[in-house]
């Protein structure tokens, strides 16, 4: 079961409040500069997504379990979760 919508925009929302200052997050932030702020827009229920921003939320989320290394098909509850089964793999 995959990660659900809800959770992508949270675990985006954590990563880019949290980490968007840290040197080894710096390439993917700025790659991400659009899908990062928008789920944390969407988390915090200051916005609303239609279809095109939801797909650029997906694309981060997908981004972010590729830098990790982790299955897209899993579902992830957390950011330091995914960390965790990230750094599990290294």
């Amino acid at each position: 079961m995959a990660t659900d919508f809800s959770n992508k925009a949270g675990i985006l929302a954590d990563l880019w409040i949290n980490y968007r200052d840290e040197e080894q997050f710096a390439d993917f932030i700025e790659y991400n500069d659009v899908g990062l702020p928008l789920a944390y827009f969407v988390s915090t229920e200051l916005a609303r997504v239609e279809d095109q921003g939801k797909m650029y939320i997906e694309e981060t989320f997908n981004l972010l379990c590729a830098a990790l290394g982790l299955d897209m098909e899993v579902e992830y509850t957390s950011l330091n979760e995914m960390f965790d089964k990230g750094s599990d793999k290294g």
